[in-house]
C-alpha cells in the first residue's frame, strides 16, 4: 500500500500538482490514522493531505481509481451462446462462421462467450501499441483505440454484420438474432473498458515511474502520439540540431566521393600527351545529390511526423538536387515555394496553416489522382519518392493504379509509416501499397525518423 501511495504522489508531481514532502507525510498519518477499510475515506483522506488547490482534484480525481481500482474488468456476459440455441440454431451459427478467416472466427467466438482478455494478452498488446512509453493520461483515449485495432475490432463488428444478416437469411428467428447481437456488442463494450483500464493503470505507473523532465534521449524514443505540447518544442528544437549534424555527414561523404574510383578512360585521355605514360590520375566523380518527391498526410494522426519530416527537408536543402514537396489530408498542395524561405518555423506554419486539421477523412486516393493531373512529370528514373503517411483511407479509393505508375517511374520509393505492419487493417491499405515499394520503415518517433532520413539522403 505505501508504495502505491507513493507511486500516486509521483504521478501527481509528473501531472503538475506541487505535492511536497511534508505533504506525503500528512498523507501517510492520515491513513494511519483513518484506515483503508473504507474506499471512500481512503481516497477522501489522500485527497485533503496532497491536493491544496482546487483546480488540481480532477486530476487526483483521475489517477487515484488507477492506483486504487478494485482490479477487476468490466462485467461481460459469459456462458456459451450454444448452449441456449436449438440444435438447428448451433448448426446455422456453425455454417455462417465457416465464411471467416481462423483468427476472426477466433474473435468472434470469443466474443459470444465473454471471455475477457488476459493480463498477458493486454500486456502483449500494450508492448505492440507503445503503451510503455506513453506518460499523459490524455493519450489513454488514443492508446485505446490503437489496442482495439490490432485486436482487429472494426473488422470483427463488420463480420458481426454480416453473419447476423445471413443468419436472417437461413431463417434463424430474430428475437434470437438480437440477443446475440444485444450479447456480442455488450461484451465488446466490456472488452473495451477493460483496455481503457489497463491503459490507464499503465500510463499512471508510467507517470510515476518516470516523472517528466527535459530529457531528450527519453523523448527521442516516445512515439509521436504520446508527446505533449511542452515535448514538442523540445523536440523542435532537437531536430535543428540533429539536421545540422546529418547535413555535415552528408557534406564528409560526398567530399570523400569525390577522390573516389580510378576513372581509367578519362587517365588515359589526360596522359595522351605524355605519350601515354601516366602523369595525371582522373577519378570518377561519386557525389549524386538525390532528386526527391515527397508526399506528407498532414492530418490529425499523421500531423506532428510529418511536421518533422518537412523540418528535416528544409534544414537539408543544400545537399538534395530537387525537392517536389506536397502535403495532402482531402486534396493534394504543392508547398516547395513554403520550404524556400529562409526561416523554417515560418515555412511549416505556413503550410499547415493553409491546410488545418479537423475531423474530416484522409483521401489519399484523391491526393493520388490530383498528382496524376497535374506532377507526373515530377517523378523520374533519378527520383527517390516518398511517402509519409499510415495509408489510412478511411475506406475511399486508394488508387493503387496510380501510386503503381509512380513507383514504377522512380528510381525507388520510400514509405516512412509510424503503424507496425500487424496494424495494417481496417481502413488501412498499406497492405496494397506496401508491395509496390522498395522499403517501408516504420517512424514511430523522431529516433527512427532521424535514422530513416540519413538511410534516404546517404544511402
Amino acid at each position: 500500500m505505501e508504495s502505491r501511495i507513493l507511486q500516486l504522489v509521483a504521478a501527481l508531481r509528473s501531472s503538475g500538482v506541487r505535492v511536497s514532502l511534508a505533504e506525503s507525510a500528512e498523507a501517510f498519518s492520515a491513513v494511519d490514522f483513518m484506515g483503508i477499510q473504507d474506499r471512500n475515506q481512503f481516497r477522501l483522506s489522500l485527497r485533503a493531505t496532497l491536493i491544496k488547490d482546487l483546480k488540481d482534484i480532477p486530476i487526483f480525481d483521475k489517477l487515484f481509481p488507477l492506483f486504487f481500482g478494485t482490479g477487476q474488468p468490466p462485467p461481460m456476459m459469459g456462458g456459451n451462446p450454444s448452449d441456449e440455441m436449438t440444435d438447428e440454431e448451433a448448426q446455422m451459427w456453425a455454417d455462417a462462421m465457416k465464411q471467416f478467416a481462423e483468427k476472426l472466427r477466433q474473435r468472434m467466438q470469443r466474443l459470444m462467450n465473454g471471455e475477457p482478455l488476459s493480463r498477458s494478452e493486454l500486456e502483449a498488446l500494450g508492448q505492440l501499441v507503445g503503451l510503455n512509453q506513453a506518460e499523459t493520461l490524455d493519450h489513454q483515449n488514443w492508446m485505446v483505440q490503437r489496442m482495439m485495432r490490432a485486436m482487429a475490432f472494426p473488422e470483427v463488428q463488420k463480420a458481426i454484420k454480416e453473419i447476423m444478416e445471413q443468419l436472417a437469411q437461413m431463417g434463424m428467428s430474430r428475437d434470437r438474432i438480437q440477443e446475440m447481437r444485444e450479447m456480442i456488442q455488450q461484451n465488446m463494450q466490456g472488452m473495451r473498458e477493460q483496455m481503457g483500464q489497463f491503459a490507464g493503470e499503465r500510463i499512471a505507473e508510467n507517470m510515476s515511474e518516470r516523472p517528466r523532465s527535459d530529457n531528450t534521449d527519453s523523448l527521442m524514443t516516445r512515439p509521436f502520439e504520446s508527446l505533449s505540447d511542452a515535448d514538442k518544442k523540445i523536440l523542435q528544437r532537437e531536430v535543428q540540431k540533429l539536421a545540422a549534424a546529418l547535413r555535415t555527414r552528408i557534406a564528409l561523404r560526398q567530399k570523400r566521393a569525390r577522390n573516389g574510383q580510378m576513372d581509367p578512360k578519362a587517365t588515359i585521355r589526360a596522359n595522351l600527351k605524355y605519350h601515354g605514360v601516366p602523369m595525371e590520375i582522373k577519378h570518377k566523380n561519386r557525389v549524386r545529390k538525390p532528386k526527391i518527391v515527397v508526399i506528407c498526410d498532414i492530418s490529425t494522426s499523421m500531423r506532428y511526423c510529418s511536421e518533422l519530416m518537412l523540418t528535416f527537408l528544409f534544414a537539408l536543402q543544400g545537399q538534395v538536387r530537387k525537392t517536389h514537396a506536397f502535403a495532402f489530408i482531402d486534396h493534394l498542395e504543392y508547398i516547395s515555394d513554403d520550404l524556400s524561405g529562409s526561416n523554417a518555423d515560418e515555412a511549416i506554419a505556413s503550410v499547415l496553416w493553409r491546410m488545418p486539421s479537423g475531423h474530416y477523412n484522409t483521401d489519399l486516393g484523391w491526393a493520388l489522382n490530383d498528382f496524376q493531373n497535374e506532377y507526373m512529370d515530377t517523378i523520374n528514373s533519378g527520383t527517390s519518392l516518398i511517402i509519409v503517411g499510415d495509408g489510412r483511407n478511411n475506406y475511399y479509393n486508394p488508387r493503387i493504379d496510380i501510386f503503381s505508375e509512380m513507383s514504377r517511374r522512380a528510381s525507388r520509393t520510400i514509405w516512412l509509416n509510424p503503424e507496425p505492419s500487424i496494424l495494417w487493417h481496417g481502413d488501412s491499405d498499406m497492405p496494397k501499397y506496401a508491395p509496390l515499394c522498395n522499403n517501408v520503415l516504420k517512424v514511430g518517433n523522431l529516433l527512427e525518423l532521424s535514422e530513416a532520413v540519413d538511410t534516404l539522403l546517404t544511402g
